[in-house]
């Protein structure tokens, strides 16, 4: 049979998946079945063997994975069920499909076994047994040849990428590898192409097998441009702020999740950066998903984070971006959702976020969309700055322009002869006043400001809804009229002259003042307290960072900053203990990549270092050490394993 993306169930629920499946799939993220999905599982749940062609990508391990597993007897660990694939990284992409979607079959067990690991590893665990084998062809016929992999309760066999194992040598391995397996097996044997030697193959070691062939719905996006950001997960949400910041041509987005909680999640740390945005997903009713989409279509929201469900079918006009910022399960979804922008002739825009790990799905999406996708660096707090100013620039000019001014003339007159300012003043207080929300200068940008409007070229901004001003050319870059001299030979002008500036190193952060922190002195050989901040490896931080903002924030020396453990969510650091409460203040406002450290001291039992003791270093004197040994002594190195 044939089919394509549009005869698809509602949900999982439909096709006969046991609860403790549905509700993995509920975790992941899974609300309806792709093409392939929604035809094999009925099939291979009613034993029948399957002749299955797909392209890689379009969901195929969910569609044997899932029957697969609701056959399985938890309470006998022996090999039940056995997959090829052709490469070992697929092996393991595999095996760990089907832990997850086992999460909920407490004791289940799936061993990956390949090329390249460890005999020994692989036979310790294959004695402890296991319920599937997801292997290479070379591999699995090692073990067959030892004994130590029997398959006499196989029920299941997957054939996965039966075509890419034929290009690379492995049919005769597979064809042997049939051969010594029960006879009374299930077989589903996939393939992107099904050349003749693999449907022999099929026809030979397949039982009446039911034929599933998914016409592909992927096609040429020809009028969506689209582009790629690797970033670590800590990073992405800083990385997408930023690409919205300086995006040409931005109208409206939809910006794509997995979950339903990642859509209502996103939406409220982007409406905290002053985003006017909406969640959608499956959990609201069809009259508020309505209501979602038509402030999207009237200009009252610019931003949707929706699942691939909840926007299925959404169409309008005004969308010019699509970003993938978690990447979908397979590349149908990926053409679906990019498909959301560039309607009715215009273009559109479609940026994917990408994990270093997941960066095997790019070639895979290139080859479902015929495009090259190419690579977008985060813009940096620099360029985010310059289009802020840009912005701000476009807006005084046409306030100029369309608003009488008259009455705010007499204002500042009236504030220069009072208070004795300067005009200039009183423009960048009111400058300062007006962006105080959404800061020109974000933290760690270059803060080379133009001096006047002047040296701003003609570049209009793209505004938010709502603001005045029309798109046009990217954001100039900004530099000092006048370069800086060495020091040795300034020619800085006296704080008096009216056209002095102040010199400043760096950007003035939040809670942060221009003069110096002073430093603070602890006795030697204080007692150590271990206090806990709340940035981790999640948020991409560095020992070196944390040293830095409390060495610059607040006065305490390197020397007095002692161990620093880094968690996934957390960190803990040793200070000097019973710190001041104005100290312990500052230490809480302290930011360290845009998070603040909130820093606490941590409770008795609190921390658990995990490492292993290090050796305490042999005792040393300011004598020359005698490093001359008895004959015969051996060293009192061992080496690292």
């Amino acid at each position: 049979m044939t089919t394509s993306p549009e005869n698809i169930p509602t949900g999982f629920d439909t096709l006969g998946l046991a609860q403790p499946l549905l509700k993995a799939l509920a975790d992941v993220g899974y609300e309806t079945p792709s093409p392939i999905q929604a035809e094999c599982i009925p099939i291979l749940l009613a034993g029948h063997d399957l002749l299955g062609e797909a392209q890689t990508g379009t969901g195929k391990t969910a569609a044997f994975a899932l029957p697969l597993l609701q056959k399985i007897d938890l309470k006998r660990a022996v090999p039940q069920a056995l997959i090829l694939t052709p490469t070992r990284e697929l092996a393991i992409q595999v095996a760990e499909a089907l832990q997850k979607y086992a999460h909920h079959m407490p004791g289940f067990h799936v061993l990956p076994i390949y090329g390249g690991q460890s005999m020994v590893v692989q036979l310790r665990a294959l004695s402890r047994g296991t319920h599937v084998i997801v292997g290479t062809p070379g591999r699995v016929m090692d073990h067959l040849e030892r004994k130590s992999l029997v398959l006499n309760n196989l029920q299941t066999l997957v054939l996965d990428e039966a075509d890419e194992m034929l290009r690379m040598g492995f049919i005769d391995d597979v064809k042997w590898i049939l051969e010594h397996t029960p006879a009374e097996r299930q077989t589903a044997l996939f393939s992107a192409t099904m050349p003749d030697v693999i449907r022999r193959v099929a026809h030979q070691h397949l039982r009446e097998p039911r034929e599933v062939k998914i016409r592909s719905a992927t096609s040429t996006v020809v009028t969506t441009s689209q582009s790629y950001c690797q970033t670590h997960t800590g990073q992405k949400l800083e990385a997408l702020t930023r690409i919205l910041e300086v995006e040409d041509d931005f109208d409206a987005a939809i910006i794509f999740v997995r979950t339903k909680t990642a859509t209502v999640e996103l939406a409220d740390k982007l409406e905290a950066r002053g985003y006017s945005v909406a969640a959608l997903n499956g959990d609201l009713t069809q009259g508020l998903r309505e209501q979602v989409i038509e402030r999207l279509k009237a200009g009252t929201i610019d931003i949707v984070v929706a699942t691939d469900v909840a926007a299925r079918g959404l169409d309008v006009a005004r969308v010019s971006h699509v970003i993938n910022y978690d990447v979908p399960y397979d590349t149908e979804a990926y053409v679906h959702r990019i498909g959301r922008t560039g309607r009715a002739g215009r273009t559109g825009r479609a940026i994917l976020f990408l994990a270093p790990r997941e960066m095997y799905m790019l070639k895979l999406i290139e080859r479902a969309t015929k495009q090259k996708i190419t690579a977008l660096t985060m813009p940096t707090p620099g360029e985010v700055a310059n289009r802020r100013v840009a912005q701000f620039t476009q807006q005084i000019v046409d306030i100029i322009k369309t608003e009488k001014l008259d009455f705010f003339f007499d204002v500042v007159r009236r504030m220069e002869g009072e208070q004795d300012i300067a005009a200039r003043e009183i423009a960048a207080a009111l400058a300062w006043l007006a962006t105080r929300e959404r800061p020109l200068q974000m933290p760690g940008a270059n803060d080379h400001a133009p001096r006047d409007l002047a040296a701003i070229p003609n570049a209009v901004a793209v505004p938010r809804s709502g603001s005045p001003g029309t798109q046009s050319e990217p954001a100039p870059s900004f530099v000092r009229d006048t370069e800086r001299k060495p020091a040795r030979a300034s020619t800085k002008p006296p704080e008096s002259h009216p056209d002095a500036e102040p010199r400043r190193e760096r950007p003035v952060k939040e809670g942060r003042s221009d003069t110096p922190v002073k430093q603070r002195s602890f006795a030697d050989g204080a007692t150590m307290q271990r206090y806990r901040i709340e940035i981790g490896r999640n948020q991409g931080v560095l020992p070196k960072e944390i040293v830095g903002a409390i060495a610059n924030e607040a006065g305490i020396a390197g020397k007095d900053i002692g161990q620093i453990n880094l968690f996934e969510d957390y960190s803990s650091v040793e200070l000097p203990a019973n710190l001041s409460d104005d100290l312990m203040d500052i230490l809480r406002r302290i930011r360290v990549r845009q998070f603040a450290l909130k820093t606490r001291v941590m409770e008795p039992g609190e921390f658990v270092d995990t490492r292993p003791p290090r050796r305490a270093p042999p005792a040393r004197d300011s004598k020359k050490p005698d490093w001359k040994k008895p004959a015969g002594a051996k060293p009192e190195w061992k080496k690292r394993t």
